[in-house]
């Protein structure tokens, strides 16, 4: 782990998307909701992504999807609006198993967990009501502090809610410029590789026990 930064951490930090969840299988069903032609999934795709980053640091669910839909020559009013956030908060809804399991083993391990996630404020009210959430002992969600990865400000409100050093907390994220950033902002941070790779790396830290035979 010579690419971290120094000092032994105590608090592991986990990005949601595509760490938490699978990958969205959202966005066919948002394509024939949008009225777009289903061969156009790669424009709706393109138009999604391209207005995301708004809609993580706040944007509202309306002007959200109207801006998708201006992308796409679409008119998108408050009630397709309502329906679209439905599909897309069900779409990053679906968990990975094996990093559920992580999160339990890490909890018994008796290690605190924060999670940190560039996200809209409908998803956050819907993450907030699952099972999963209480392994948490602190979370930030970007639209409701009005920053995200890779901003500077995101690693200050992280490390204020924690009331700890950067180089106490490990981070995981599934983005190379988020792991830079964190990096940057003096945090252990790793790309994702996977719930079983993750187990290794933890092991490494002394988060997680040794396997017998180790």
């Amino acid at each position: 782990m010579g690419d971290t930064a120094s000092g032994q951490p105590r608090w592991v930090v986990f990005d949601y998307g595509e760490v938490i969840s699978q990958p969205t299988r959202a966005l066919p069903r948002i394509t024939t909701a949008l009225g777009v032609d289903g061969a156009a999934l790669d424009r709706v795709s393109a138009a999604y992504f391209a207005e995301r980053d708004a809609y993580d640091r706040g944007l509202g669910d309306h002007e959200y999807w109207s801006a998708v839909g201006k992308r796409l020559g679409a008119d998108v009013d408050a009630a397709l609006a309502r329906e679209l956030t439905r599909l897309d908060v069900a779409g990053w809804s679906e968990t990975d198993p094996d990093t559920l399991l992580l999160l339990a083993e890490l909890t018994a391990s008796g290690t605190p967990l924060a999670l940190l996630s560039n996200a809209p404020g409908s998803f956050a009210r819907q993450a907030e009501r699952t099972r999963w959430m209480e392994h948490f002992h602190h979370v930030v969600f970007s639209a409701d502090v009005g920053t995200a990865k890779p901003d500077g400000e995101i690693w200050r409100v992280l490390l204020d809610r924690l009331d700890d050093a950067p180089e106490r907390c490990l981070f995981f994220d599934d983005r190379e410029p988020n792991v830079t950033a964190a990096r940057a902002a003096g945090l252990h941070a790793l790309r994702w590789q996977g719930a079983e790779w993750a187990r290794e790396v933890l092991r490494s830290y002394g988060l997680l026990p040794a396997t017998s035979g180790d």
